[in-house]
């Protein structure tokens, strides 16, 4: 069988880096190249301590390094594990189903609600529509696999789409394909708790903590089309951003 360590790069012990940041690296790496998934488990410490050829202190070392950084999850007498949470990039627009299947999971949704009517006094200010302007409205649970990871409210021009019923798993999916899909978008990012209903739908605890983005989602020249609500579960999501000076 195919060890961890016939996979990664060979630790050096003449590197300028000591061997357990050596060893963090390797891991961090296979995880981003999916080499380890979610909540997949890692060798023992004994059998990564053998494998690689390090101390037992070493590869303890290392674990709790990538644990501190979120990579892995200990579990009390079960071992290490590849943590399960999703890191959204910030800066990149990009839908909930392609986040997914980026990380090697299944995206689906649960439909809650979906229907048209006239915009909000809301709606009408934040998309720069007039009173009474049609607009479609799509109420879905989002899905990971088999775990729920979002309750995504959002609203579209109804121009924007055919109908309703254009829309199945992928709203950006169905906007692209009628050309309007949005190039940039405002987003802001709130924490909050979960209240009875949120946690009921997302299987989490009331009070648990949660997070809403609002995303407010442009077409090339200027128009607004979409606005939307996302309640994701705090414990599953990390939103990063990358920032420049100047």
């Amino acid at each position: 069988m195919t060890t961890l360590a016939q996979v990664l790069k060979p630790l050096d012990p003449n590197h300028s880096l000591p061997l357990y940041q050596q060893l963090q690296r390797a891991v961090r790496e296979a995880i981003e190249r999916r080499v380890l998934g979610p909540d997949d488990a890692l060798p023992s410490e004994r059998q990564l301590a053998e494998d690689f050829a390090v101390s037992r202190i070493t590869v303890r070392r290392a674990i709790e390094g990538l644990a501190e950084e979120g990579w892995l999850v200990r579990r009390q007498g079960s071992g290490n594990f590849v943590s399960s949470r999703v890191e959204k990039n910030f800066a990149k627009l990009t839908s909930f189903s392609e986040d997914m299947r980026a990380r090697g999971s299944r995206p689906h949704s649960v439909w809650l609600k979906r229907s048209q009517g006239t915009v909000t006094p809301e709606e009408a200010l934040k998309l720069a529509l007039s009173p009474g302007a049609l607009v479609y409205r799509f109420n879905r649970l989002r899905y990971a696999d088999d775990a729920p990871m979002a309750i995504e409210i959002a609203t579209v021009v109804a121009g924007c789409l055919p109908s309703l019923e254009a829309v199945g798993d992928s709203l950006y999916a169905a906007l692209e394909q009628q050309g309007n899909r949005p190039v940039r978008a405002l987003q802001r990012l709130r924490a909050l708790l979960l209240n009875a209903e949120q946690a009921r739908l997302l299987e989490a605890n009331v009070g648990d903590a949660g997070l809403l983005v609002e995303r407010l989602g442009y077409l090339r020249d200027g128009r607004a089309i979409e606005l939307s609500q996302s309640f994701y579960r705090g414990d599953m999501y990390d939103f990063v951003a990358e920032l420049n000076a100047g």
